[in-house]
């Protein structure tokens, strides 16, 4: 699965989050790992993992850690003066002034920058979606790797040449050019594998951005729905609102904020987070972005029924390069969401059936 991958996108410990941040954009990837000199941090979870030179075995760096953008908005969304709006109240000081701090500052407000992940080049495929299914997004996988205490937490130990990054995305893609193999699962509805989630958190079409922003850091997601605010008044647009049964309008993600200048990002504060999902469609960092263009508007809403065929849902988030989908009714109100997660996660559990079907006959 990683054969065809380029070598690993990564950024040194001292580079600013605004320098990291172009290097989200430029290379369209949405995390990268800290690399630091070797002999001076503990890294993410305890773990030693290490490029050293091919032929004399030297460590040259230490990979410290991952920041993904959720790390970064929860940065930018802290509790210091951050606010929506014009004049001298809007905090855009305080933005650029976080957006110059170093990125091994921030590592670890995600969950996925607690831990660095790795699998072996010879893991097999079920034990790879055993991973991902548990909700992380993505592991190294070292190139002629040298392993010393092949465990997990603080005795791992790992060095290698180089590495490359396998993500949930790249999994799925996998399973669905070997679909022929898969096809019971794969016919099967997003109900039937209970593979979609009743409860959850949306903001409305009122929501500001700098308030959609903390909505994410405060729930850990990387994504929302926008959903329409109730005629009766009674939802509070600074707080996320449980969205089911409400109208999906539109899908706030932290990778939109990947797609604008950080200038524009400061100007943008105070309007509704619907309206800068609009505004950044156009943006020529985000149509340049890893989001296929398939000829509809780059904000066309993805979504299934519950009674869709989890091959349709596998397609449509490859196709709009999207990590999950949102299920809707007939009448378009939001029911439920499936995550890459939940699809690999079904997906497994199929496969091991299937394997011990195969035992017992």
């Amino acid at each position: 699965m990683v054969d065809q991958k380029k070598r690993l996108v990564e950024v040194p410990y001292t580079a600013s989050l605004a320098h990291t941040m172009n290097t989200l954009v430029a290379n369209k990837v949405v995390a990268v790992p800290v690399a630091a000199p070797p002999g001076q941090w503990i890294g993410a979870g305890g773990s030693m993992i290490v490029e050293s030179d091919k032929q004399t075995g030297a460590v040259r760096k230490h990979y410290i850690g991952m920041v993904t953008m959720l790390d970064i908005v929860a940065h930018i969304a802290g509790d210091d003066h951050l606010s929506g709006g014009g004049g001298g109240g809007d905090g855009t000081d305080d933005l650029d002034q976080k957006m110059c701090v170093p990125v091994s500052s921030i590592i670890g407000h995600s969950f996925e920058g607690l831990s660095l992940w790795t699998l072996n080049p010879n893991t097999s495929l079920l034990d790879c979606m055993e991973v991902f299914s548990k909700g992380v997004h993505r592991a190294m996988v070292p190139i002629d790797s040298h392993m010393e205490n092949v465990s997990t937490g603080v005795e791992l130990v790992e060095s290698a040449s180089g590495y490359q990054m396998l993500t949930q995305m790249d999994v799925l893609r996998f399973l669905k050019d070997h679909a022929g193999e898969l096809q019971s699962i794969l016919s099967c509805s997003v109900q039937d594998l209970g593979a979609n989630t009743e409860r959850i958190y949306a903001i409305t079409d009122k929501t500001k951005l700098v308030d959609a922003i903390k909505c994410l850091k405060a729930a850990m997601l990387n994504a929302v729905p926008i959903v329409e605010a109730s005629d009766l008044g009674e939802d509070d647009h600074k707080q996320h609102i449980n969205g089911r049964c409400r109208k999906l309008i539109g899908t706030f993600s932290a990778t939109d904020l990947r797609g604008c200048y950080l200038a524009t990002l400061k100007s943008w504060l105070g309007i509704s987070a619907l309206a800068f999902t609009e505004e950044i469609a156009t943006s020529p960092l985000f149509t340049a972005s890893d989001t296929q263009n398939t000829g509809t508007s780059k904000r066309e809403l993805v979504t299934c029924h519950a009674e869709s065929p989890l091959s349709e849902v596998i397609d449509k988030a490859l196709t709009n390069h999207v990590h999950r989908v949102w299920v809707v009714d007939q009448e378009g109100l939001l029911m439920g969401v499936v995550s890459l997660t939940d699809v690999i996660r079904v997906m497994r559990q199929s496969m091991l059936s299937q394997l011990d079907d195969m035992e017992q006959a």
